[in-house]
């Protein structure tokens, strides 16, 4: 501390105190404090390094133009000196008295700010102002307010039970099957009901320091605990209280090597997406697998191995040059009543390559594996629902969105042998190759461009047929048992222009994509939960936009346009209106 407070009275002493460097150490200051704040506007975006490296090319070619031209004035070759002798240029003590002064008035400011602020961080000449602890934890949050109204076509097929209505499986499944759930209008999709509501999220999160590359996380969220796709809470349920559930909780661990490189993490827990996915919520990212709301359970690892760094006039280094491995195993489902889980393991490799005029290229492929998820009819005789057959009552899923091909699992002999509960007829093995680049020739604004395809290759057309008359389609209409066709293809374009975050006022952004996804193209539980109401078999296009109202404020809006595929007609539009804070 006494050191501390030495150096800053000899710095505010040196500042104070008159100028004694001449004026080549001024002029080199300048030349420093200009090259520092060229390379700062690249930082910043505000310039390409293409801009920058032409800026300081040309400023030293006029410079050596000026001293050439002085060089050529008449009667300089006259007056050349002789060997060894030094002549000083008149500067006019005037000039000289302006040039000192503004540079110490401009260097005092930086070096007392600077000064300033390190204090505070420091807390100078405040012993032990708080415990050690407190300096471990980070507290950070976001709210969400949100607008949506659903539009339902007119020719959509009926929600009232009758020939063509399409079952809603989960209301099925957990009001305990449907002979439970009885006449109730809950075991049907809406299709007809133009639907309007305010919504609100709530996150908040608790970062702490366990020791020197080691962390532990929490995340609260607002929400409803059986959906695993939405942290939203609808308004509306006469004053009671929301939810505030654990949405994450886990340990992450970075090794870094001797020149800042994060070459290998390890998390465990509850944790977020590992998986590269093209970018974040509406800012580039792809919904097609996985929905931006969805938290992992289980363990991830990434393994990252540097390719070099970019190189330019401004000496720039960093890590945009790299490749990467990623594996995951997360339990989905554990049950006493089971010996074999259901679970997901994947893996995916990749490419990020930062191009020197700040273009980047991402490329990741992924492979992922869904085990024990298929449906698996009740043994005995007539299939009637019960406990006989307690390993296949676990087959059913805990939660499913809207799309994938169901199979009966028990069937009830009450409603002439009607399936009651549902199972997924498919496997599900996806690979999935996901692609974008940011072209920042418009620096600050940048035009990112975005592919992302998947395909289901465990899809059996031969073994998801043999469940026969328990397959459970939400059949074309006739009321004829359908036979199942291989959709197992879902693929995704997406251009956003625009600043590539939104954070402070006047930022704003752009974006536009058409979305594809067949039945049994991806596991409709996890996909997006927006795009046609969620889940799949389903295709359309989404425009949208952000725009900054202040720091850490700014407004999202978007309209999502979809119809079926496949299936008895159903479409609808949305429209969401958000303001979004974050601190």
């Amino acid at each position: 501390m006494d050191n501390k407070k030495r150096l800053l009275a000899l710095t505010l002493c040196s500042l104070v105190g008159v100028v004694q460097a001449g004026e080549k150490e001024e002029l080199l200051k300048l030349r420093n404090t200009t090259t520092n704040l060229i390379k700062e506007l690249v930082k910043q975006g505000v310039l390409t390094e293409k801009v920058a490296e032409d800026m300081i090319k040309k400023a030293e070619v006029d410079a050596e133009s000026q001293v050439h031209a002085q060089s050529a004035m008449p009667g300089q070759a006259a007056d050349k000196p002789e060997l060894g002798e030094v002549r000083v240029p008149y500067v006019p003590q005037f000039v000289k008295d302006e040039i000192r002064q503004q540079v110490r008035t401009e260097l005092r400011e930086e070096v007392v700010g600077d000064v300033m602020q390190k204090a505070k961080s420091e807390k100078w000449g405040i012993p032990d102002a708080l415990p050690d602890w407190v300096n471990r934890f980070k507290i950070s949050g976001d709210l969400r307010l949100r607008s949506q109204n659903d539009f339902m076509a007119g020719d959509n097929a009926p929600d009232d039970g009758s020939n063509g209505s399409y079952l809603n499986y989960q209301a099925i499944n957990a009001n305990g099957g449907r002979f439970a759930s009885g006449n109730n209008l809950n075991n049907f999709i809406n299709t007809s009901k133009d639907r309007q509501r305010f919504r609100e999220r709530v996150r908040l999160s608790i970062d702490a320091k366990v020791t020197d590359n080691l962390k532990a996380g929490v995340r609260l969220a607002t929400g409803n605990q059986p959906d695993p796709v939405s942290t939203n809470q609808t308004m509306g349920n006469t004053g009671s209280q929301y939810n505030f559930n654990l949405d994450r909780a886990y340990l992450k661990y970075d090794a870094v090597n001797d020149e800042g490189f994060k070459w290998l993490t390890l998390t465990g827990g509850r944790i977020a997406n590992p998986w590269y996915v093209g970018g974040g919520e509406f800012t580039g990212g792809s919904e097609l697998v996985w929905d931006t709301d969805l938290s992992f359970e289980g363990f991830a690892m990434t393994a990252r191995y540097s390719l070099g760094s970019s190189k330019s006039v401004l000496d720039k280094h960093d890590d945009t040059r790299k490749v990467y491995a990623t594996a995951g195993a997360f339990p989905l489902q554990e049950t006493q009543l089971s010996s074999s889980g259901k679970w997901l393991v994947g893996g995916q490799v990749g490419l990020e390559w930062g191009f020197e005029n700040q273009d980047a290229l991402k490329v990741g492929v992924a492979y992922y594996d869904y085990m024990n998820i298929q449906a698996k009819p009740f043994t005995n005789g007539d299939r009637t629902c019960g406990f006989s057959s307690p390993q296949n009552r676990f087959s059913v899923p805990q939660f499913v969105q809207f799309g994938n091909t169901m199979a009966g699992i028990c069937q009830d002999t009450a409603t002439g042998g009607q399936s009651n509960l549902f199972g997924l007829a498919s496997d599900y093995n996806i690979i999935n190759v996901n692609l974008s680049y940011d072209l920042a020739k418009f620096a600050p604004y940048h035009l990112i461009m975005g592919a992302d395809f998947a395909k289901n290759v465990g899809f059996n057309k031969r073994s998801v047929n043999n469940y026969g008359s328990l397959i459970s389609n939400n059949n074309d209409g006739t009321g004829k048992v359908p036979v199942v066709n291989d959709e197992t293809n879902a693929w995704q374009v997406r251009m956003d222009f625009g600043w590539p975050k939104v954070g402070s006022a006047g930022e704003w952004n752009v974006f536009a994509l058409y979305k594809y996804v067949e039945r049994d193209a991806v596991l409709d539980a996890f996909t997006d939960s927006d795009f046609h109401l969620g889940g799949t078999n389903a295709k359309g296009w989404v425009i949208g936009g952000n725009y900054g109202l202040m720091k850490n404020l700014w407004f999202t809006g978007r309209w999502l346009s979809t119809d079926i595929i496949t299936g008895p007609t159903y479409s609808n539009d949305v429209l969401q209106l958000d303001l979004n804070a974050k601190f």
